[in-house]
């Protein structure tokens, strides 16, 4: 259109990037088509919208009904789900709705940790139950690049059938070879292949190749598994003198623990800090001099050994949630353990090889060996005629 020139079309077509200037901010659409560059820094377009960290643009940032404020931000180096999110933002609030087909390589539906941008922006997608379904495109697709792509399609009207769910085709392995490379391009879909894709989504049809989950099947906690900090004292160890500012209360720590009853356990802290009489500021100076840590020694109340600190994923379909996942897959072997609510955080990924994978068929023991006997025969054979030779 930008070359035909004609035309109202042409008009509305703009120079500048979408991201930090939205020519288009009062516009909605009923079919955003988009190949956003994926891989690509935005770092200008960050630092154009006041830096990543001020950027306030509600096309990136929601509030969800909690209150809570939900910040889409990528990282600088890949700002292709922000394309996503402008088309997002663009949808007609009507009978019909709008529609998207992007697309996109893999980071967009797997990068990014719970509760990092990417993450947030999967989750406000899906959550909000946009994605009708992802399609899986071969390698070699492309003319500049040899990677994977995958095409996101999105309905604010999903009919009935889609409500919730998620359709994951694919069509990794339909292809048809080119006779001739095109850079790095060596395969397309033909009108055959393209129709049968179509045919699968329009059917919803489950397959090897076509798979349908519910929406919170790709949603996950992210839990911190604490331990205790165990410490064993060990009184008479020397505390450095430039641990206190006057000798005076250098001198004054050393009588208290000089004074602590005999009986008092070392393998407690909190009964041996009890025991000294001593102020916390006192304590927390001269702890690291005169403990360790142990294993066998009694926990530090409310202390957790941030080596032993551990971060696990459970999944929302996980049969009675996050209590259930600690009894079964963490107290059997840290019985010490919990988890810090405070850091609990939602994240959504998908994986396509979680659930299209097929495991190679390992050969019969049998096959083998029998192979195995087959090159040793053929072995001595060369080895007879060699040596005949040489004879």
């Amino acid at each position: 259109m930008l070359l035909k020139g004609e035309g109202e079309e042409a008009e509305h077509i703009s120079f500048g990037s979408t991201l930090s200037i939205d020519c288009n901010a009062s516009r909605q659409f009923d079919f955003m088509l988009s190949n956003p560059p994926y891989g690509k820094s935005w770092k200008v377009d960050a630092e154009k919208m006041g830096g990543k960290k001020e950027i306030l643009d509600t096309r990136f940032n929601v509030y969800l009904e909690s209150g809570e404020q939900l910040s889409m931000i990528p990282r600088t180096s890949d700002g292709q789900l922000l394309f996503l999110l402008n088309n997002i933002s663009k949808m007609k609030d009507t009978e019909l709705g709008s529609r998207i087909a992007e697309v996109h390589n893999g980071s967009s539906i797997f990068t990014g940790d719970a509760g990092s941008g990417e993450s947030n922006a999967r989750r406000y997608i899906i959550e909000n139950d946009l994605v009708e379904a992802i399609i899986a495109v071969p390698e070699n697709m492309f003319y500049n690049t040899p990677l994977g792509t995958f095409i996101w399609i999105l309905s604010n009207r999903k009919e009935e059938r889609r409500k919730g769910k998620i359709q994951l085709i694919d069509a990794t392995k339909m292809k048809s070879p080119l006779d001739k490379n095109m850079g790095k391009k060596n395969c397309e879909f033909t009108p055959e292949i393209r129709a049968e894709i179509l045919r699968i989504f329009m059917e919803m049809e489950e397959s090897d190749v076509s798979m349908i989950f519910d929406n919170d099947q790709f949603a996950y906690w992210s839990i911190t598994v604490e331990r205790p900090l165990r410490l064993r004292v060990y009184p008479d160890r020397e505390i450095p003198s430039d641990t206190f500012k006057k000798t005076e209360e250098l001198e004054a720590v050393r009588k208290a623990l000089a004074s602590v009853p005999t009986s008092t356990p070392l393998d407690d802290w909190n009964a041996f800090a009890k025991a000294t009489k001593l102020k916390a500021a006192a304590l927390k100076k001269i702890r690291p001099f005169i403990t360790e840590k142990d294993s066998t020694a009694q926990p530090v109340l409310g202390e957790a050994d941030v080596e032993l600190r551990d971060t696990e994923s459970v999944p929302f379909k996980y049969e009675g949630g996050i209590e259930a996942f600690m009894q079964n897959e963490v107290l059997p072997y840290a019985p010490d353990a919990w988890v810090d609510e405070k850091k609990t955080v939602i994240g959504y990924e998908i994986s396509f090889s979680k659930y299209f994978y097929k495991p190679v068929e390992l050969r019969e023991m049998s096959d083998i060996i029998a192979e195995l006997n087959t090159l040793e025969k053929q072995a001595d054979g060369m080895i007879a005629g060699i040596m005949e030779g040489i004879s």
